[in-house]
Order: structure tokens, then C-alpha cells, then sequence
């Protein structure tokens, strides 16, 4: 697999002027040091040290796009498809060409890889662990700035896809911004309110009621946790709104934070719910925070199956659940274990929780076709 010079929407001057100002500075020199005392061809091998999912599309991408405007042909040579589990320390991809050009790229490329294969790993481990759950990428406010939120939302598309190819899952359907929409195949980024119109609005039927009459026609889905009555916001808003409930374009979120209980639930009640649902569900050995997320306080596995129960009783079995409120691969898989009732599941928590995993790292391996490498890196070395 290998991939040479292309062209991008950023322009020229932006790119050179952003190596200059973000590459570390011992690379820059490095550079002038070569150009001055003779340019050769080296190949730089390109890892991780934890298991990742392989997502380096928006890293080759930008070397491309300067490899265009430096007029020089780099060799990408990727050894995995986009979405393949790579292991800890295996070489993901080689990058070929003259050391001058090369050099001072390393610092900006590296940021673009590592994230992006650890979110892509955590979002293919999420929608594996619930797999008949649409997910939602809510990412956006949790990332540090619009070129992150641009990496995030690609690597959930690529972990995503994997699921879906390797544990027949629904996966990520779309994500919140208009701006990254394209990586799941939307125009434009998904979501209704926030519990800032619900404040407004005053009442959560009348938060659905606004957003219908401006948006007629669109799938609604309603948050129900602002005023903690859940329960009766839920079958307020589907008594209002009775096709779209049987259609299945209405939704009620969940939301609750950990603080207190969904309403109508308790401790007793709590386990109560999962008896009559998945009577081996608390039997089992459970820690305690996965104890937490089947009974305990918040968006609880009880609270789901509460919520269902509560809506098919009431006559609406077609209306759907999103449930949201720190839905990472672990909370993912003790709702799966159980098969939580979750229709949507509302996630940013597929970004890294240790940063230190993120770290790509590149070495170069080969000076003039010469093998050479620092002593400890040789499992770097290609071998085909």
C-alpha cells in the first residue's frame, strides 16, 4: 500500500508557516544541518507502544499535501487497512524520502496518528460491546479546539466502520458539528436540544413543542432529566406527540447525572427492575463502579430497562431511548452484558482517558537503503 504527493485545501504558506512555528526545534536544525552537508534517502518507521486500531488517513493526508508543495515524492507504505488492529510496537506505516524534507515534518505528523488510533480502537470496542445501538459522536465539547474535534470524529467514523464490518454492529451514525458530518456520510451534524431550551422553554413538553414548530418534520428527540421526571416528561411528551412515537421519530434521552436516581427508582427498586429483567445480572461478580451502572444512581442499566418499561405500559413501544452521561467502552460493555433496551447511544467518551497512550512515535530505520537504527529499536526494522 503506498500512497505519493497530493494537494490539499490549506495553502502553501500555511503549511510551511506551521512547520516553522510547531515542529520541535531540534528537528529545524537537524534539517539545516543536512542541507548543508548533503541530502540522503531515509525511510522512518512509524509506532505505537499499546494496541490500536489503524487510522491514518488525515496524517497522510497533510504529508501529502506537502509533499505537493515542496515538489518531492515521499513513499507512504501503510502495512495495515484503515481500521485493522495493530499491535503494541508493530511498525503501522514506513515514510520514504529525502532526509531534508522529511526531517522537520516529524513533530506535526505524530500528532495527527496517535489520537486518532486510540479514539478509532475505543469507539470499534464501544459499538462492538452494544451492538444493535446507533451511536451519536457528542465529542465536540470535550476536545481542545477544531482541528482535535476534526481527528475525533474521523477515528469514531473509522472505529465505527470496523465494528461494523467485523461484529455486524450498527455503530456511529452521525456526530453533533456540521464541519465532520462527512466522515459518517451526513451533510449535516445530528441533535435536537440541549437543557439550556428546556430552561427556556420552561417546561420540557413545551422545549418539544418549540422544537417541532421550528423544525416540522424532523425527528424529535427529547431530553427528559431537567426537572427530574423523567418518567412523566417522557409520557407527557409522547402523549403530545403520539405519531411521531409510533413512528419511531420521537426519542426521549436520558441524561440524569449521577447524583440521584432516575424518578420512580431507589436502591431496592433499582434492583427490583434488573430481577425482573436479567435476574443473573447482579449475581454475577461485579465491581463497584459496574454495580453502579446496573443499580445505582444516574443513567443505570435499571433506568433503562425502567424507562422501556414505563413506554411500552403506556402504549408507546415503538418510541425510542438515547441514553447518554459517561458512556465509555466499560459502561458500554456492562450495558451490553445485560442487554440494556438502548436505542442511541449519546458518547464523547471514546477520546483517550491517559493522553500518554496517544503517543505515535517515529524513528528512522534506513539511511540510503542502509538498515541502521538505535540499539532497542530493531523490531522496527522492515522485514518485507
Amino acid at each position: 500500500m503506498t500512497a505519493t504527493g497530493g494537494s490539499g485545501p490549506t495553502t502553501a504558506t500555511d503549511l510551511e508557516g506551521d512547520i516553522d512555528r510547531w515542529t520541535d526545534q531540534y528537528f529545524k536544525k537537524t534539517r539545516a544541518i543536512v542541507q548543508r552537508n548533503g541530502d540522503v534517502q531515509v525511510t522512518y518507521a512509524v509506532f505505537m507502544r499499546r494496541p490500536v486500531s489503524f487510522a491514518p488517513r488525515i496524517m497522510v493526508d497533510w504529508i501529502q499535501q506537502i509533499a505537493a508543495e515542496r515538489g518531492v515524492s515521499f513513499e507512504i507504505d501503510q502495512r495495515f487497512e484503515e481500521g485493522d488492529w495493530v499491535g503494541a510496537g508493530e511498525p503501522l506505516l514506513y515514510i520514504s524520502g529525502p532526509m531534508s524534507q522529511l526531517v522537520d515534518m516529524e513533530t506535526l505528523y505524530l500528532q495527527k496518528l496517535g489520537a486518532c488510533c486510540v479514539s478509532a480502537y475505543n469507539a470499534y470496542l464501544m459499538c462492538s460491546a452494544l451492538p444493535d445501538s446507533q451511536f451519536l459522536a457528542m465529542d465536540a465539547r470535550h476536545c481542545a479546539g477544531h482541528e482535535m474535534a476534526e481527528m475525533m470524529a474521523y477515528a469514531a467514523s473509522v472505529g465505527s466502520e470496523a465494528a461494523r464490518r467485523e461484529r455486524d454492529a450498527v455503530g456511529f451514525i452521525g456526530n453533533a458539528t456540521d464541519a465532520t458530518a462527512h466522515f459518517f456520510g451526513n451533510e449535516n451534524g445530528l441533535g435536537t436540544m440541549p437543557h439550556a431550551l428546556i430552561g427556556y422553554a420552561g417546561s420540557t413538553l413545551r422545549a418539544a413543542e418549540m422544537y417541532a414548530e421550528s423544525f416540522p418534520g424532523e425527528p424529535l428527540t427529547v431530553l427528559v432529566d431537567y426537572f427530574g421526571q423523567e418518567v412523566t416528561d417522557a409520557l407527557a411528551v409522547c402523549e403530545r406527540f403520539p405519531e411521531q412515537a409510533e413512528t419511531g421519530q420521537l426519542a426521549v434521552r436520558l441524561d440524569t447525572h449521577g447524583g440521584r436516581f432516575v424518578e420512580g427508582l431507589d436502591t431496592q427498586s433499582s434492583y427490583a427492575v434488573l430481577e425482573r429483567h436479567v435476574p443473573r445480572a447482579v449475581r454475577q461478580y461485579r465491581n463497584e463502579e459496574e454495580l453502579h451502572w446496573l443499580v445505582g444512581t444516574g443513567v443505570s442499566a435499571a433506568a433503562i430497562f425502567h424507562m422501556r418499561d414505563t413506554l411500552d405500559n403506556a402504549g408507546f413501544p415503538n418510541a425510542r431511548i438515547v441514553a447518554s452521561s459517561g458512556f465509555n467502552f466499560f459502561k458500554c460493555q456492562v450495558m451490553g452484558s445485560v442487554k440494556a433496551p438502548i436505542d442511541v447511544v449519546g458518547t464523547g467518551s471514546y477520546l483517550p482517558d491517559d493522553w500518554r497512550e496517544t503517543y505515535a512515535t517515529a524513528d528512522i530505520v534506513a539511511y540510503d537503503g542502509e538498515a541502521k537504527v538505535k540499539v532497542g529499536r530493531e523490531f522496527l526494522l522492515r522485514q518485507r
